[in-house]
Parts: structure tokens; sequence; C-alpha cells
């Protein structure tokens, strides 16, 4: 079955960089476009961005345009997103998706302190 596990959350400070990855198997990985989400407390998910099935096109959220980078290794199975300039509204839980296949990985947290 498909399975995605987020990693490489943490604690940073604000203009900090952090980055995630997510480890995809049970589909055949480079034929799906995969995206991220965001959670924070007491807010609904939100659409961070969406990486095509070759890597080559990139969409983002105007939240994070310039400042997050998605990447992915049809080699490896693997998607990530690197988070430069951090702030603290972008304290959530990230979340790994497969978007044609409507599967979410379970998360990990970003918390952006001083």
């Amino acid at each position: 079955q498909v399975q995605l596990v987020e990693s490489g959350g943490g604690l940073v400070q604000p203009g900090g960089s952090l980055r995630l990855s997510c480890a995809a198997s049970g589909f055949i990985f480079s034929s799906y476009r995969m995206s991220w989400y965001r959670q924070a407390p007491g807010k609904e998910r939100e659409w961070v961005a969406t990486i095509s099935t070759t890597g080559r096109t990139r969409d983002y959220a105007d939240s994070v345009n310039g400042r997050f980078t998605a990447s992915r290794d049809n080699i490896k199975n693997m998607v990530y997103l690197q988070m430069n300039s951090l702030k603290p509204e972008d304290t959530a839980v990230y979340v790994c998706y497969v978007p044609t296949l409507g599967s979410w990985g379970q998360g990990t947290q970003v918390t952006v302190s001083s």
C-alpha cells in the first residue's frame, strides 16, 4: 500500500532553514505529481507546493513563493521541501500528499521561534 514518511522537521529560529524529506513507497513514484501541505494549530490545512512528475514544473503558494523550493529524486523515491527565510507563521505540521491517489503522510512538525 501507499506509504509516505516525512522527516526533517524541528525547531528553528526565524530566518533559518530546514529541509523536509518525504520517502514514498507502494506506488510508481515517478508517475505521480507530489504535493506538500501544512496545517497550523487551529487553522485549516493549507497547500504549500506541488511538483510535477519530472520535477521541471513546480507551483507554490504565494505565502512561500521565493522562500521554499520543492524537488524530487525519482531514483530514491523521495520528495523534498527546502525552506529558507523561515518565519514564525510557517510553524505547522508539514505533510506529504499524492494528489491523484489521495494519500497523505503523517506529517513532520516545523516550529519557527526564537
